[in-house]
């Protein structure tokens, strides 16, 4: 890990991010069960994209990342507990790791969008505190963790965006609405969900071919033809 970043898929910064925001949050609960985990992936708050993942999804991601050092298991108690080694790992800072959970869960976010989103985690004294940490993401000797978009038609910010996930793709002149502020949220939305319809689809595949076999199952011990 020291020597090259894997490139994470959604769910897998999806559930790093998880990790990273509840041990502010709830510390009481962290290390989180698989079930808390779960439903932190889940959220409807504070997270774009929005997503549905199953427990197997999860726990598939929970074991790349432990292959990484990214996470790590404890046992005690009535289940396996997980948290997360970024720190540790990307050997960088608290407040980056705030940054970084913050661009996981909820997509590229300009200094001063960030700023706010990070305050139940972290009260950051200005926006150019934010910025001085997402110069350092940017500009880490082992490789940058964060990248400045291109600012888009009519907006007064650039916005920030992780890359746990590899480099994101460009967007498009003149996509997207501008809210009252100017900053355009629609194009990372439609995004963001192309990422979760993806995600769904695959769980959807999953479930249509246990049932299949289920029916394969029925129908042979009825001894009727599947097609009938």
């Amino acid at each position: 890990m020291t020597q090259a970043l894997p490139i994470l898929s959604l769910v897998e910064t999806r559930v790093l991010g998880v990790l990273a925001e509840k041990q502010r949050t709830v510390p009481d609960s962290y290390p989180l069960t698989l079930n808390s985990l779960v439903s932190g992936c889940n959220q409807k708050t504070s997270r774009n994209p929005v997503l549905e993942l199953s427990e197997a999804q999860v726990q598939a991601a929970i074991d790349s990342l432990k292959g990484y050092s990214l996470v790590a298991e404890t046992s005690g108690g009535r289940a396996f507990r997980y948290e997360h080694n970024i720190d540790r790992v990307l050997r960088i800072p608290s407040q980056s790791v705030i940054l970084l959970t913050v661009l996981m869960l909820r997509g590229p976010q300009t200094a001063g969008e960030l700023r706010i989103a990070c305050d139940r985690m972290h009260n950051f004294a200005d926006i150019s505190s934010v910025e001085g940490f997402l110069d350092e993401l940017a500009e880490r000797p082992a490789g940058a963790l964060v990248v400045k978009l291109a600012r888009l038609p009519g907006a007064r910010e650039s916005r920030w965006a992780h890359l746990l996930s590899g480099v994101p793709a460009e967007e498009p002149a003149g996509t997207g609405g501008a809210s009252a502020d100017g900053a355009y949220a629609s194009h990372d939305a439609s995004l963001g969900e192309v990422a979760a319809l993806k995600a769904n689809v695959a769980r959807l595949e999953a479930e249509l071919a246990s049932l299949k076999a289920l029916v394969g199952r029925v129908c042979s011990e009825l001894g009727i033809s599947e097609a009938g």
